[in-house]
């Protein structure tokens, strides 16, 4: 099939400055995007948001530079500014920018929990509320969000992480239902990939494996016109890609005789997810629910 480009796209990329960020926006600049590569860190080479559009525009592509934390209106508001002032349009957020405060959760402090979930969750909430009456303006616009196994399946440790990754497979289908008619896709990416964030946790051999370059590809193609899909999460490492959804066992119908005693004597059927079903929305599966009773 013909490459899918980004040809006259603008795609913003937060926590741009390495790792994952910074795979996905050389890959989408290699493809014909502009990009706003924003991010907080400093390396050993200076802001590493000015380090990798440099890069970028040495490569012969395009890219600005922006600083701005995702964890406030304003700042998020900056970060869409800068892609304005400098390309004119946004077609795309890219809501990658993370943090870690591991911690069990006997021993996890509020302090720990606000800082991630301001982060992971209130930052895609800014920089996607501020990009997103310029989506629905120009009726086109790609959103990629990034959730992860450890908020689809648990960690240990990561009880602040995990619950802030979940809530941005809520975002996620919600926005894909709110953007439908105004061209707008929402997708999210459960990526596992070499950075500081799993270096302190795999073995070097395993982190060969997982090049944070294989997960790129993947939100090149859902930040593209060709994107084939809105409302879906996708599990990437490795190369390996696939879908995860939300499933529903057809489950038992108790009616008046619903009791702990009968709920737990029919525990297996209930448990049951052959025949799941998925749901195109909480309304989608009221009307099924009510359709059963």
């Amino acid at each position: 099939m013909p490459e899918i480009g980004l040809a006259g796209r603008v795609v913003i990329v937060t926590g741009a400055g390495g790792a994952l960020g910074r795979s996905y926006a050389m890959l989408l600049a290699r493809r014909g995007a502009s990009v706003v590569v924003n991010d907080v860190g400093t390396g050993d080479n200076g802001p590493s948001a000015d380090v990798v559009a440099a890069e970028i525009t040495a490569a012969g592509g395009r890219a600005v530079a922006n600083r701005s934390s995702v964890d406030n209106p304003a700042d998020a508001a900056a970060i869409v500014a800068s892609a304005l002032d400098a390309f004119g349009q946004v077609d795309a957020v890219v809501n990658n920018a993370g943090i870690l405060r591991d911690r069990s959760f006997a021993k996890m402090t509020e302090q720990e929990v606000r800082d991630v979930l301001e982060v992971h969750v209130l930052g895609a909430f800014h920089v996607t509320m501020a990009a997103w009456p310029h989506l629905k303006e120009q009726g086109y616009g790609r959103v990629v969000n990034t959730t992860s196994p450890a908020g689809l399946y648990g960690n240990f440790g990561q009880a602040n992480y995990a619950a802030a990754k979940m809530a941005l497979v809520g975002l996620t289908r919600t926005l894909a239902i709110e953007g439908r008619k105004a061209g707008i896709a929402v997708n999210a990416v459960a990526p596992v990939a070499a950075s500081p964030m799993t270096e302190t946790i795999l073995p070097p051999e395993a982190l060969a494996k997982i090049d944070p370059d294989l997960v790129a590809p993947v939100v090149a193609l859902l930040c593209s016109a060709a994107c084939p899909t809105s409302g879906s999460i996708l599990a990437a490492g490795g190369g390996h890609v696939a879908r995860v959804a939300v499933t529903q066992g057809p489950g038992v119908h108790f009616g008046a005789s619903i009791s702990p005693e009968t709920l737990a004597k029919r525990w297996d059927d209930v448990a049951s997810l052959n025949g799941g079903l998925e749901f195109d929305g909480a309304a989608a599966h009221g009307d099924w629910l009510l359709s059963q009773l």
